[in-house]
């Protein structure tokens, strides 16, 4: 049975709101446990986040493709499996969620609901780092559409997972989840400064992967 646009919509806001909730929520509770160890503190938010993207991408998926991610969702667009309305409307529903989901974090572990992250995530090597993560995930995502499908929250769960430690970024890989988490001055917050490199530097490797996955992954005639 078809989805309806509505459904979908409630799903890309609820998946996305669930999703900034671990990522920032693990945040919370990996440093305060951590005595000041980063290492376990990121290991504790990287554990949480890959765990929590299987389960949402599995019961999210069925519904409106799980997106949770503005890049995710302009490919998807780009590849005209969406319209440009529904697209547009998915990106709201998700910058939405992500915002409301960090509150929730906040509200959780006892702190101030609206805060403005100082943790600074400059510089070129930081910028770098986001279009490769980025590429990654989308090419995650195309080739386990393609060739194994009902295995695509697993993949995705994993390959954040790895990503959180492969890239000096920590992999935020998501426009929506940019934002948000620059409404968070906690342990995965990023300064509101910081945040247009990442979010162009999400979009260059997204528009990348999508042209890979183009020539790698489609069907060619002889």
């Amino acid at each position: 049975m078809a989805s309806t646009n509505l459904q979908k919509l409630i799903a890309e806001f609820l998946g996305t709101l669930l999703l900034l909730a671990i990522v920032v929520g693990s945040g919370i509770m990996g440093e305060s446990l951590s005595q000041g160890n980063d290492a376990i503190a990121l290991l504790g938010n990287t554990l949480a986040t890959g765990a929590g993207l299987v389960v949402l991408i599995t019961i999210f998926g069925p519904i409106s493709g799980a997106h949770f991610n503005p890049i995710v969702t302009l490919c998807m667009a780009l590849r005209r499996e969406l319209t440009p309305k529904l697209a547009a409307l998915y990106c709201l529903a998700q910058v939405i969620g992500a915002i409301l989901g960090v509150f929730c974090a906040h509200a959780m572990f006892g702190q101030e609901i609206l805060q403005i992250s100082s943790k600074a995530r400059d510089g070129v090597a930081l910028g770098f780092a986001e279009i490769v993560a980025s590429f990654g995930l989308l090419l995650t995502i195309f080739g386990s559409v393609k060739f194994k499908p009902e295995s695509t929250p697993v993949l995705v769960g994993l390959y954040i997972t790895s990503a959180y430690w492969f890239t000096a970024s920590t992999s935020f890989a998501n426009p929506a989840v940019t934002i948000a988490r620059s409404l968070s001055d906690t342990f995965a917050g990023i300064a509101p400064h910081s945040a247009p490199l990442f979010i162009i530097a999400q979009f260059i490797g997204a528009l990348v992967a999508l042209a890979v996955a183009k020539m790698v992954f489609e069907e060619k005639s002889a």
